[in-house]
């Protein structure tokens, strides 16, 4: 392409650092790419498009500093980072990776339960301290998985997904979500009720302003301390410091986290948080998914600059 031709090109700004692998298949499309991280304010005048991590948030503040801006094309499914209503208030629509990588985070889901109800990950400590064959260690069995109750927070796509799984092992599955809808399952009257009912809650709904701490002081200690708590979801849906200090005094019994209040998470504040597996925010980052999920960015971006429908709008 010409230098001529490419000062021509519509403008895509990549929101964040974590998003760079995103330059070349944005710029294979013949359009400029711009860093955003790396703009001064006057430069990002000419921005038709945002591709963005959807739990960053993006303020009215900065978008307001782009005045050709129509598009956010969010690679991840969740953007609670983004006011879609303002957005579109403001001739912005935003669209993301939907059902995508429902699959893979309902694995790594079921993943974190197992691991967490059947002390892996701490047997693993214990061999590879050279204590893992002590009959003291051995000989305190935990309660089989099968025939345990499962209630699924949020039945989307990877709600559903998780059902099916724990389904397959045994187990009996209720959800809860705000509204409702046709299901295989039984839905619980309230979140309170579900937790009551449950051994192990899995958190899986989308994350939005109105439910945060969703996953009260009140629900965890319902769970109970003989329960588990899974979250797959956004860290926000869960009160971290009640969690915290519930598994500590032994109000919770155990919890699988993927995901946290903040990220990355500092580690001091686990280091002493008993009957947890942690993992980085990588359920839903898999070789297969995230290639489907830069695609349909990708796709996404081309449909709106040449005036077509968006595959993918934000509900």
């Amino acid at each position: 392409m010409s230098d001529t031709a490419l000062d021509a090109a519509p403008v895509i700004l990549i929101s964040h650092p974590m998003l760079s692998p995103m330059q070349a298949p944005l710029a294979a499309q013949g359009w400029r790419v711009a860093r955003g991280w790396e703009l001064a304010e006057p430069d990002r005048g000419e921005a038709r498009a945002i591709v963005h991590a959807g739990e960053i948030p993006l303020t009215p503040e900065f978008l307001s500093s782009l005045p050709k801006l129509g598009l956010i094309a969010n690679v991840s499914v969740g953007y609670d980072g983004v006011d879609v209503a303002w957005c579109r208030a403001h001739g912005i629509e935003v669209t993301h990776a939907k059902g995508l990588n429902a699959e893979d985070v309902a694995d790594h889901a079921v993943g974190l339960l197992i691991a967490a109800w059947r002390n892996i990950a701490a047997g693993d400590q214990l061999v590879r301290g050279g204590g893992g064959w002590r009959d003291a260690d051995r000989m305190r069995p935990q309660p089989s998985l099968k025939g345990r109750k499962v209630g699924i927070v949020g039945l989307g796509a990877i709600g559903e997904a998780v059902a099916r799984r724990v389904e397959a092992l045994g187990m009996s599955v209720a959800w809860w979500a705000p509204r409702e809808k046709a299901a295989a399952w039984p839905r619980a009257a309230t979140l309170l009720d579900l937790a009551r009912d449950s051994d192990i809650l899995v958190v899986a709904a989308r994350a939005e302003a109105s439910n945060r701490g969703l996953v009260s002081k009140e629900v965890i200690e319902a769970v109970g301390p003989h329960g588990l708590i899974v979250n797959v979801a956004r860290g926000s849906l869960i009160d971290e410091d009640a969690l915290i200090a519930a598994l500590k005094d032994g109000r919770l019994g155990r919890a699988g986290l993927d995901v946290f209040a903040e990220e990355p998470t500092p580690p001091e504040r686990w280091a002493d948080v008993p009957n947890t597996v942690l993992t980085p925010h990588t359920a839903g980052g898999t070789t297969d998914s995230i290639p489907r999920m830069v695609a349909q960015a990708v796709e996404n971006v081309r449909l709106f600059l040449g005036g077509e429908p968006v595959m993918s709008p934000a509900s």
